[in-house]
């Protein structure tokens, strides 16, 4: 080519730099400019216990065997065409029986859809169900709802949760905010905090569920409730996991499940999820999933069926995942305990599954930082300890909670990290 361009690319002169206004005001993720300043740190040989992904590193989770296998014989065979745009049959069918196996729910093949992970799932449901202007209720913390609702224009509506509660919402805290709302939107096992609803409260949020629905007219949309179990496999014993179609089967009309493969089999790369609920709204939520192609790749949902249609196959890999991070969480908890038994200006809640556990550091008292991001930035540069707070999430500046996420360090990284935090909140302490 003789002649090479050398173009004008600047934003041109006009309000918002010629983009649309929900692109123009969109938030960017504070998580990944977060592991930007972890990178760098690294890059300078600075030894990091990188508590902020919320996912896994392959040198520490491989993605079971048995799934490996079957994802290389799918490509083998040549299963690298489109796939139906709402997802294979034999994955559809797999789900269903996977769902009435474990969880007790039966539910038909047009009450499922597959798509490239959880993320597309949570947007067609938002854009299925939300008109401009639309009430959605969600607590905080939790992941990206509020960025959900700037997309559909909805009206966020985040309602405060407690440490006292697992920073999940009851019934009581919600209440009050369902009469005319559009979306519930709930996470069990909890991003960030790891926590699950427990079984008489899940049972009663249902019921209001399924109360405000009973109170519309016949003229007026019902009420959805979303619910993200995307973690539920991963689920402790102590805390074990529970559904509301299970403890209020009326609700079943009004409810979509996300869920996928990504977590309970350290799977996030194979971008495979799906949404269950209700036939009438599975139809619309393909039809967006279909527009914008967000289907799963064809030879990771072959490989999905045949690991789900085995019983009790997915609850074995599953568990063999768990007790790995488990093994984490109880030792990073021991660690965070200790340190406030010695009188450190740390909390932190009991581990009960999934990837996440919560803490907070209240440096204040001692003269340290005080706010969130000073805070983290402290304990990132004094003690290599990287961690996401809650602002993160939807919280308020100014709660010192944080998430510590444990899907991307090994045993002998917690072990080293929690001498090095307590060097560095020592350090704060006065002496006399």
């Amino acid at each position: 080519m003789e002649t090479v361009l050398d173009l004008d690319l600047s934003a041109p002169d006009a309000v918002q730099e010629g983009v649309g206004n929900v692109a123009f005001h969109l938030v960017g993720s504070e998580i990944l400019r977060i592991a930007g300043e972890v990178r760098a740190l690294r890059e300078k040989g600075t030894p990091i216990c990188d508590l902020t992904v919320g996912d896994f590193s392959p040198k520490q989770f491989r993605i079971p065997s048995a799934l490996e296998a079957e994802v290389i014989a799918a490509y083998q065979a040549g299963e690298t065409n489109y796939p139906p745009s709402d997802g294979l049959p034999a994955l559809r069918s797999a789900v269903a029986a996977f769902y009435e196996r474990a969880l007790g729910l039966r539910y038909p093949l047009g009450g499922i859809a597959i798509a490239s992970g959880a993320r597309p799932v949570l947007w067609s449901a938002y854009q299925a169900v939300i008109d401009p202007g639309d009430v959605v209720v969600y607590p905080i913390p939790s992941w990206n709802n509020n960025h959900y609702c700037h997309l559909t224009q909805a009206k966020g509506v985040p309602v405060a949760a407690r440490a006292e509660t697992g920073f999940l919402p009851t019934a009581k805290d919600l209440a009050p905010h369902l009469a005319g709302a559009r979306l519930l939107v709930l996470n069990s096992p909890l991003n960030p905090a790891g926590t699950g609803f427990a079984k008489d409260e899940l049972a009663a949020i249902a019921r209001l569920v399924v109360e405000e629905n009973r109170r519309r007219g016949p003229e007026e949309r019902p009420l959805f409730l979303l619910f993200d179990h995307i973690y539920w496999l991963l689920a402790a014993d102590s805390a074990p996991h529970f559904t509301p179609v299970a403890l209020e089967p009326e609700v079943a009309r009004y409810t979509i499940f996300v869920d996928g493969i990504s977590k309970a089999f350290a799977a996030t790369g194979l971008r495979v999820g799906w949404a269950v609920g209700p036939p009438y709204v599975m139809s619309r939520m393909r039809d967006l999933l279909g527009h914008v192609g967000a289907w799963a790749p064809r030879p990771e949902q072959v490989a999905s069926a045949k690991i789900l249609e085995q019983a009790g196959l997915a609850e074995t890999l599953a568990h063999e995942i768990r007790g790995g991070l488990l093994a984490r969480l109880e030792l990073l908890h021991r660690g965070l305990v200790s340190l406030a038994a010695e009188g450190l200006p740390v909390e932190a809640l009991p581990p009960a599954g999934a990837l996440y556990l919560s803490a907070r550091f209240d440096l204040g008292p001692l003269g340290g930082p005080e706010s969130d991001d000073e805070i983290r930035r402290f304990l990132l540069e004094e003690a290599g300890f990287a961690v996401v707070p809650f602002h993160a999430f939807g919280v308020p500046k100014g709660s010192r909670w944080f998430r510590l996420s444990v899907g991307a360090v090994g045993l002998p990284e917690i072990e080293s990290a929690i001498p090095r935090l307590r060097a560095a909140l020592r350090r704060l302490v006065p002496t006399g």
